[in-house]
């Protein structure tokens, strides 16, 4: 089961597109961050046992950092003119 970061549950996930892959939380939070700098809301996606037990092995320290729809060009640009030292999820 994948679970929003603190306080993000409300909002259905459906509304959101991946725009950044991490494994572990660390380059997720970053991501985020630079998001978040540029004016553009995003959040984590993660396993809660991942974050809990601190593992990162089987997909379980996966981390997704999601944004609106309306917001994905613009975030992908931003995340690829700073690169975070891993590679953005390729678009469908």
């Amino acid at each position: 089961m994948m679970h929003w970061g603190e306080g993000e549950n409300d909002v259905p996930q459906e509304e959101f597109v991946t725009v950044y892959v991490s494994q572990g939380p660390l380059g997720a939070e970053v991501a985020k961050s630079k998001l978040e700098a540029e004016g553009i809301p995003a959040m984590l996606r993660y396993e809660a046992v991942g974050r809990v037990l601190g593992l990162t092995v089987d997909g379980l320290g996966r981390v997704e950092v999601l944004v609106r729809p309306e917001d994905e060009a613009a975030a992908r640009q931003i995340l690829e003119e700073a690169p975070l030292g891993e590679e953005p999820p390729q678009e469908d």
